[in-house]
């Protein structure tokens, strides 16, 4: 992971080594119940879209495991 770090941080002039967070700033108004879910559930699958994990709550840092048993969630 750390290797993943130093290569998105050589792009950046910001950086002197490595980057952990993308740059920009796109705020999402949190306005309804559905508008948290798809966002909770969009955060879960990224480390499953970037390849690093089968499922979310295999992913070492993730919140995924308190939130897969709440049927809110549920798909």
């Amino acid at each position: 992971m750390l290797r993943m770090f130093k290569f998105f941080g050589k792009g950046n002039s910001q950086n002197e080594e490595y980057q952990f967070w993308q740059n920009g700033n796109h705020p999402i108004e949190l306005w309804s119940a559905e508008v948290i879910k798809q966002k909770i559930i969009y955060l879960h699958n990224n480390p499953v879209k970037q390849g690093m994990v089968a499922n979310p709550e295999d992913y070492l840092y993730s919140s995924a495991n308190p939130f897969s048993e709440l049927k809110v969630l549920d798909l």
